[in-house]
């Protein structure tokens, strides 16, 4: 379920965090499931619990997961998510700023898609076609 990738320019803590907001937002990890402990996870990924705590925080503070003293963290319901329009902020600002770069540098609109597409499949080899 969860994995990382050592060869990968994302730092491991974005990676747990993005794995498991996508199983999250998937399906795959439903509204009161319980995540693997953070001591747990950690051993499984063979990375620091720092790293994964790290990611717990950044999930539970865009609401998609909620701790229990004592029991655990668990997924929580859709509607306690943060909006996803305010999550892709970021991220849309980044692309917008990369896409005006790219444009500055003389690339088209076919050439940066074309470059788009191929980033895309490089992060999501599962997705191609």
């Amino acid at each position: 379920m969860f994995f990382i990738d050592n060869r990968a320019r994302k730092p491991i803590s974005e990676q747990v965090l993005d794995n498991a907001r996508e199983l999250i937002i998937s399906g795959v990890l439903a509204p009161d499931d319980k995540l693997p402990s953070v001591r747990e996870l950690s051993e499984r990924l063979a990375i620091s619990p720092n790293t994964v705590q790290k990611a717990y925080r950044e999930l539970e503070r865009d609401g998609y997961v909620y701790s229990s003293a004592g029991l655990g963290t668990f997924v929580a319901p859709k509607e306690q998510w943060r909006d996803i329009a305010t999550l892709m902020s970021g991220p849309a600002d980044a692309l917008r700023r990369a896409i005006a770069g790219l444009r500055t540098l003389g690339q088209t609109k076919e050439q940066i898609l074309h470059l788009a597409t191929t980033l895309y499949e490089e992060a999501n080899p599962s997705d191609k076609g």
